[in-house]
């Protein structure tokens, strides 16, 4: 077993875990660690607690020290001149005539690094850039591109749904979200209902998979061949949350009957697939 704590550098971000050291520290304490990056200032999100050594990416740093007040003070410091090396690069940006666009800028806790965080269409060349900055701030420059999902987490926002983006809100990282997550949620595949404003899939259509994957074990899907007391037929529509299922019937008057699925038995099931026409009408979502 090893001891851990929990620390994380934006927030709702990653969590890193550190030793402690002799260190006894609490939720939300400030701490003091090396990353790869350079010596940052954390906010602790998990406190100190035993792990499995196999949990553990080796080599674990050690906390450096619990934050100070003349810590803390360079933090405010310098997200003061993270505003400043903002409106620089915006315009360094437009000097150059690049097509990005910044999104955010942080400063290591030491000042030995400054990160330009931006997006952009496609490659950027921005060597000329870089070296414009370093003659500015006089340090080690880093451009980092990102996608739109790093986008709409940075930004934050309010969602279709009325409350701030989970990304932004609670989300530490992201998790695959597919169009087939979709299709079996039976959720139409319109891109302006399934994405959110980051213009891909709905980080959301994740939350509930598990719950619609043991659903269908047990559900003759849409298609099926089943069995019921009237006869034959085959599944038109389904209905995952009730368990009711529309059938039409092999001998019948062209009307689907409706059955609760423990009245059906399965004869022959059917596959959920995504066809290749609604693959190509909503590609770049995922």
């Amino acid at each position: 077993m090893a001891e851990v704590i929990g620390v994380r550098f934006k927030d709702v971000g990653k969590i890193y875990y550190f030793d402690p050291g002799a260190n006894q520290v609490e939720v939300g304490t400030r701490v003091i660690v090396e990353t790869a990056r350079g010596v940052e200032c954390g906010e602790v999100a998990m406190a100190n607690r035993q792990i499995l050594e196999e949990q553990v990416v080796k080599p674990l740093k050690q906390v450096v020290r619990v934050a100070t007040p003349e810590d803390l003070k360079r933090v405010k410091a310098n997200e003061e001149k993270e505003k400043q090396a903002f409106a620089i690069c915006l315009k360094k940006i437009a000097d150059h005539k690049l097509n990005m666009k910044l999104i955010d800028v942080e400063y290591t806790f030491d000042n030995n690094k400054i990160l330009f965080y931006f997006t952009a269409d496609g490659r950027v060349d921005f060597r000329e850039l870089v070296k414009d900055l370093a003659s500015v701030f006089r340090t080690r420059i880093e451009l980092r591109q990102i996608g739109v999902r790093d986008e709409a987490k940075m930004l934050g926002g309010i969602g279709i749904c009325g409350r701030p983006f989970c990304c932004s809100s609670f989300l530490g990282e992201f998790q695959p979200v597919s169009i087939k997550m979709a299709k079996e949620q039976s959720l139409s595949l319109n891109p302006t209902k399934i994405s959110g404003i980051c213009g891909r899939l709905m980080c959301c259509l994740k939350y509930e998979q598990n719950a619609y994957e043991s659903l269908l074990r047990t559900t003759p899907k849409v298609g099926a061949y089943v069995s019921t007391a009237d006869g034959k037929g085959t599944v038109t529509e389904v209905n995952l949350l009730t368990g009711m299922l529309k059938v039409m019937l092999e001998k019948s008057d062209g009307i689907p009957k409706l059955y609760p699925k423990k009245e059906v038995r399965l004869l022959r099931d059917s596959q959920i697939r995504v066809e290749k026409a609604e693959a190509e009408a909503l590609k770049g979502i995922e």
